[in-house]
């Protein structure tokens, strides 16, 4: 696996759960769940420009992975889809950025 790739599958990782520690904490810290996450999102102005920020984010990324894969036919590159919306950008980008640059 060439070093780039490494970094790639790193950042994923890292990605995956660097925020969901944070998630999780503040779901625990305050015994809210996942609503409370999610209000909490919206709680005021700047909260709520970043969670547009990320969400235009997340479509703008999966334009390009649908885009791709409908010309390089490499399917498992899809799963960085649901990595994206259900973990997040930080996770869904570089994944698919391991997945895109596997030797063909």
């Amino acid at each position: 696996m060439s070093p780039l790739r490494m970094i790639y599958l790193g950042l994923a990782v890292w990605g995956a759960i660097h925020p969901m520690y944070y998630f999780v904490s503040y779901m625990t810290e305050t015994g809210t769940g996942l609503s409370g996450l999610i209000d909490a999102w919206y709680v005021n102005t700047s909260t709520t420009g970043l969670t547009w920020d990320l969400t235009i984010a997340a479509i703008a990324l999966t334009v390009w992975i649908l885009a791709e894969v409908a010309t390089r036919r490499n399917w498992t590159a899809l799963v960085a889809i649901p990595a994206t919306f259900c973990i997040g950008v930080s996770c869904g980008l570089p994944l698919y950025l391991f997945l895109r640059t596997r030797p063909v």
